[in-house]
């Protein structure tokens, strides 16, 4: 018992430790300026897919290029583009690379989750799952 108890923990650390670091990317606040760009051939579009542009990250103490790739469109989403910002203070930030809800402004046939049912007649109207 008490080795399963400590497997769970070990495991439970292991996914704890993954994710600081991939939170640690998205707040990258960085003091040396990012390379420019690398020229990447845009694909022609997919439909239900959203193509993510290369972009650097920052890696320990340099910068890493990731190649574009396409990610499977989110319903009620819209995906933010990464880039890197440059700060008041001269450092730079990485901002961007995620989903965003969209926000609709008409209330009148708003269909929020994307379902196809107006949320009206939508007993789920923020689950794209359930009617």
């Amino acid at each position: 018992m008490q080795r399963k108890f400590l497997l769970a923990a070990a495991f439970a650390a292991a996914l704890l430790g993954l994710g600081t670091a991939a939170q640690a990317q998205f707040n990258a606040i960085v003091s040396v300026a990012p390379p420019p760009p690398r020229h990447e051939v845009v694909p022609a579009a997919r439909e239900g897919w959203v193509w993510a542009p290369g972009h650097y990250e920052w890696r320990g103490n340099e910068y890493a290029w990731v190649e574009g790739h396409w990610l499977r469109e989110r319903v009620g989403y819209e995906y933010r583009e990464p880039r890197w910002v440059q700060r008041a203070d001269g450092s730079w930030l990485f901002v961007g690379n995620n989903w965003e809800r969209r926000m609709e402004r008409h209330a009148r046939g708003r269909d929020w989750d994307g379902d196809g049912i107006p949320d009206r007649r939508d007993r789920f109207p923020r689950n794209p799952n359930r009617s």
